[in-house]
């Protein structure tokens, strides 16, 4: 129990807090005496996301068993990680183990097998002019259409949702997303922002680094201007796989307001053809050597002070597409795909996907079926 206090940051006594423990209790248990009940105990396991048996296996913990190197990659690459951060990259993970071994039982030759193409790994740009062709992207997109690529191509995309659940990345976080490198099934973790342009270029970043670097990787603003190593290339290559040659050629330099202010009217039309941000757009330019350093910096200092708007939090009506908004058309059709073929039990089904209610699975079966 210390070890995964440590290990989540947090301490026995905020622990004991959190789920209601007595003081005392918990007292009792740091000094190695008996206190408490199994209750309790399943409390804990499950707050920190583990079975009993976990804690009750003598020895003490090897850290190298409890986590896999994805998580340590991800760990080690951002040490300041919080513990709802280090469970949200675990609940990840189980739920790609959900996912090959229901299309192991299946054996559904219609989904998605991942099979990276050959990509020059030192030229982000001709990489990115492959990884296009590979995905089989058109000129008008969306982030919908960014993903449903992606997802055809065997590399499930998950995004975090916006309201307070197991499945948030706060908005406080610095984190914009993640990604957990596999051979047979990379899975990609978008944080659901203001702008879904933002996150087509999170999507693509973390791609990058699937693509060229084939290993996982964590990604938070900062790194969105890194010019170091990998993360330099993976934004490179996701600007390029976004805005490439062909498109920049539209913008028109002529017509570059002076104001900064009015950037965003000047590309708004490119902008949402393409589905990206301004910034995407001004850094390929600047990269180009058509936009000053000066003129990007300051667009960069405005937007930072422009109010954000409030998003309402909503009623919730469509509870039961929500799983497809967090894991995707893959993932769900799956599930779905496994329960009509009785391969699970509805309980199942729920349980994989976020606990929806019987209800909601049945409207969401029928909303998969067009009906």
């Amino acid at each position: 129990m210390k070890w995964c206090c440590t290990d989540y940051g947090t301490t026995p006594y905020e622990l004991a807090s959190k789920l209601n423990i007595p003081l005392a209790t918990m007292e009792r248990v740091l000094r190695g005496e008996d206190g408490l009940t199994f209750l309790q105990l399943s409390k804990i396991a499950s707050f920190f996301g583990r079975g009993v048996l976990f804690f009750l296996e003598p020895g003490p913990v090897d850290a190298t068993q409890v986590h896999t190197p994805a998580f340590r990659t991800l760990a080690n690459q951002k040490p300041e990680l919080t513990g709802k951060l280090k469970r949200l990259i675990e609940r990840v993970e189980r739920q790609r183990e959900i996912y090959l071994s229901l299309r192991e039982e299946l054996d559904n030759a219609d989904l998605p097998r991942f099979k990276a193409p050959e990509l020059p790994r030192d030229h982000p740009s001709k990489a990115a002019r492959i990884a296009r062709q590979w995905l089989g992207l058109a000129q008008n997109n969306t982030f919908d259409s960014y993903r449903a690529a992606v997802e055809a191509r065997g590399v499930l995309v998950f995004r975090s949702n916006g309201y307070n659940s197991k499945w948030q990345i706060a908005k406080k976080s610095l984190i914009l997303g993640f990604s957990l490198y596999d051979h047979d099934c990379p899975v990609i973790v978008v944080r659901k922002q203001d702008s879904e342009s933002q996150q087509s270029f999170t999507l693509m970043q973390e791609l990058g680094h699937v693509l060229l670097h084939q290993s996982s990787a964590i990604d938070d603003e900062r790194d969105m201007q890194s010019h170091r190593g990998h993360e330099r290339d993976a934004n490179a290559f996701a600007g390029h796989l976004l805005v490439p040659e062909t498109f920049l050629v539209q913008v028109k330099d002529g017509a570059r307001p002076r104001q900064i202010s009015e950037f965003d009217e000047w590309l708004k039309a490119l902008r949402k053809t393409w589905g990206v941000s301004t910034e995407v757009i001004l850094r390929r330019l600047l990269d180009a050597g058509r936009l000053p350093q000066a003129q990007y910096a300051a667009y960069r200092e405005w937007r930072s002070t422009q109010p954000v708007p409030e998003q309402e939090g909503g009623s919730r009506k469509y509870r039961h597409r929500e799983p497809s908004h967090i894991f995707g058309n893959t993932f769900v059709r799956t599930v779905l795909d496994a329960l009509h073929g009785q391969y699970i039990t509805l309980a199942k089904a729920s349980h994989y996907l976020d606990g929806l209610k019987m209800s909601d699975l049945h409207q969401l079966e029928r909303y998969y079926a067009g009906v």
